[in-house]
């Protein structure tokens, strides 16, 4: 019971939020961003946090770190030792 309760005043908060966003103008919002945008570039950039790093980039240094590791390093100089490949 506590549960349905639970989602449906979940819903009506959700509702009532939607409601309110709906109720604006075309031109009020665009008047809104602009005031954002002004007070924005009045008060300086926040500091933004860097973007999140890809998948891609954290194997990569993934596979660097492991690639400098010792144990492997002693091996790859072994390797060219033999090959001769520097």
């Amino acid at each position: 019971m506590a549960a349905f309760v639970g989602v449906a005043a979940t819903g009506v908060v959700i509702a009532r939020a939607e409601r309110r966003r709906r109720a604006y103008t075309p031109d009020q919002v665009r008047e809104r961003l602009r005031e954002r945008v002004a007070r924005i570039e009045a008060e300086g950039a926040p500091d933004l946090a860097p973007p999140p790093r890809t998948l891609r980039e954290r194997v990569a240094d993934r596979c660097e770190a492991v690639a400098r590791s010792r144990p492997l390093t002693a091996l790859t100089e072994r390797i060219r030792g033999r090959t001769g490949v520097t």
